[in-house]
């Protein structure tokens, strides 16, 4: 059985884009969700992550068994906010250090609560660098992790941190401008982590359109990740969908 890790390597090497579908339990209501699962059945994204910075376990448990009942053939990663969203449900889970920021619980005091329920959970488990960009407004995440974004302009910083990152044996590099931000990860900024490191390069946060998708793809993006757009209009994804699938016809002609 091919893993999340192998694949999302797979797709940086071949530059094909992949597409994740954000859903966050402690925001979405079952309506909702029932909407975009429909719509994902039949215009199905790559992956769907789960989780969210207020999430609690029970909301983690109902949402996990919703999406694997209506897209069972959809991988399911978990993208945990805290050390309780674990679940053996899932596929595979990232295992998100904050290495934006200098706050040491969500750079490893975390980690090390959770570590034994990781190993236990039988989970494919991924190290993965998330790193926190200025996204035009205080996120959620920023507000409770207590710590600053990377300037937009910061686009050295971010190359360096997700290079530093890699030679500490992440995975993934996730630049994250944050849940509704009105402004999505500079291109230039995604090109230059691109460049700076070899692992795939996870890029989410204000991409609410299909243009802000191919740009974050034409960057370096191996894998874009979009939550609140589908949210506020779940009949997105019908494009996103198509989009992402006229990439990949148009690459293999090529």
């Amino acid at each position: 059985m091919q893993t999340v890790l192998k694949e999302l390597n797979e797709a940086r090497m071949d530059a094909r884009a992949l597409l994740a579908v954000l859903i966050d339990p402690g925001k979405m209501s079952m309506k909702r969700l029932h909407h975009i699962l429909t719509i994902a059945s039949v215009a199905p994204p790559d992956y769907f992550f789960v989780g969210g910075s207020t999430s609690e376990r029970l909301d983690l448990e109902s949402t996990l068994n919703e999406v694997k009942q209506f897209c069972p053939n959809i991988p399911v990663v978990l993208f945990p906010g805290n050390e309780t969203q674990i679940s053996s449900q899932a596929d595979a889970l990232l295992l998100l250090s904050l290495v934006s920021g200098r706050n040491p619980d969500l750079l490893i005091g975390k980690h090390v609560k959770a570590a034994r329920q990781l190993v236990q959970s039988g989970l494919e488990i991924i190290p993965t660098a998330y790193t926190l960009i200025d996204g035009g407004k205080t996120t959620t995440v920023a507000y409770l992790s207590q710590t600053q974004p990377i300037p937009r302009e910061g686009t050295e910083i971010a190359a360096s941190t997700a290079l530093a990152s890699e030679l500490l044996g992440m995975k993934l590099v996730y630049l994250e401008a944050g849940s509704g931000a009105r402004l999505p990860v500079p291109a230039e900024m995604i090109h230059a982590v691109h460049n700076a490191c070899s692992v795939p390069l996870l890029v989410g946060g204000g991409i609410d359109s299909v243009e802000k998708l191919h740009l974050a793809y034409d960057a370096g993006a191996t894998l874009v990740v979009v939550g609140n757009a589908l949210e506020a209009n779940p009949e997105l994804l019908h494009d996103l969908h198509e989009a992402v699938n006229v990439r990949r016809i148009r690459f293999n002609v090529n």
